[in-house]
């Protein structure tokens, strides 16, 4: 695999946590960089579960599950990528057809849907019954290269994880903290809102950039909140600051932000999106 920078260490580690607490969830969307690339880091989750170990455990092991995955040989994996250029309903039909039966080998079934973006209405509205009523045995694994051109009813109901360089860009960044705290304060957003309408980021691509790291960092802190190393993942401010509002609080800010940040494709008005965005975020008390 090559030397692993801090992204795929972190995801590494979060995985590890899961695995050991046995807290796996029944859905996940995760970001990447390069499917080529990190196909691997994903595939490695996939053995970690089936193989209920660690990922150093799966990396020096020889086992019959691991090695039919990686010869593309174990029947209770499935993955589906566009037929065409969408995903249609009919593969996921399929799928569901298929999963009817139990597993050949007693353990969970994982299926993999590639260009998670390429659910259309069609197609996402066949994914959605499949998501809310979850089978404890059946884990999906949806990987996409932005989140933001998922569609956000599949987006809400998916544990977000991330292998994207670029989502650990906000590291010791003060501006970012304050943007935070107007994110999950309303008196706050109040005190600097001549700042976000005038000063520096009046650029709505500027602001789209900034507003999706303090997303990264609510969705990372909620991550790792349970794990041991959560210091190590957020800087003191960022964590300081996050403690002060409980995780329902934190999870509408994130739904929120999914829900706006993709209307800044269009040509919206910057202004009239800025209120109509922080509307949104301050519609009860602060630790709602």
């Amino acid at each position: 695999m090559g030397e692993v920078s801090v992204v795929k260490n972190k995801f590494i580690k979060y995985i590890d946590k899961l695995i050991e607490n046995k807290r796996i969830s029944h859905a996940y969307l995760i970001e990447v960089d390069n499917y080529e690339t990190d196909y691997e880091y994903i595939f490695d989750f996939i053995k970690m579960i089936l193989c209920d170990c660690s990922f150093q455990k799966i990396k020096n092991s020889d086992n019959k599950t691991i090695n039919l995955i990686d010869n593309n040989n174990y029947p209770d994996i499935k993955v589906i990528e566009p037929d065409g250029i969408w995903i249609k309903k009919s593969q996921l039909l399929e799928l569901q057809k298929e999963y009817n039966n139990k597993s050949l080998f007693g353990k969970k079934r994982i299926y993999v849907i590639k260009n998670a973006e390429k659910l259309n209405s069609s197609s996402a509205n066949t994914m959605l019954k499949f998501l809310e009523e979850p089978e404890e045995d059946i884990i999906a694994l949806l990987i996409t290269d932005n989140r933001y051109h998922v569609i956000d009813t599949i987006l809400s109901r998916c544990q977000i994880l991330t292998l994207k360089e670029d989502n650990y860009s906000f590291e010791n960044n003060d501006e970012l903290l304050d943007l935070l705290e107007c994110v999950l304060n309303p008196n706050s957003f109040f005190l600097q809102y001549n700042f976000l309408i005038n000063g520096e980021i009046t650029d709505k691509n500027i602001f789209k950039d900034r507003l999706s790291n303090v997303e990264n960092i609510m969705i990372n802190y909620l991550n790792y909140k349970y794990s041991s190393d959560c210091s190590d993942v957020l800087k003191d401010d960022f964590f300081e600051l996050l403690k002060k509002y409980d995780d329902n609080k934190l999870i509408k800010c994130i739904s929120v932000i999914e829900e706006e940040i993709p209307k800044l494709e269009f040509n919206v008005n910057y202004k009239l999106w800025l209120d109509s965005l922080f509307s949104k975020l301050i519609g009860g008390s602060i630790n709602d």
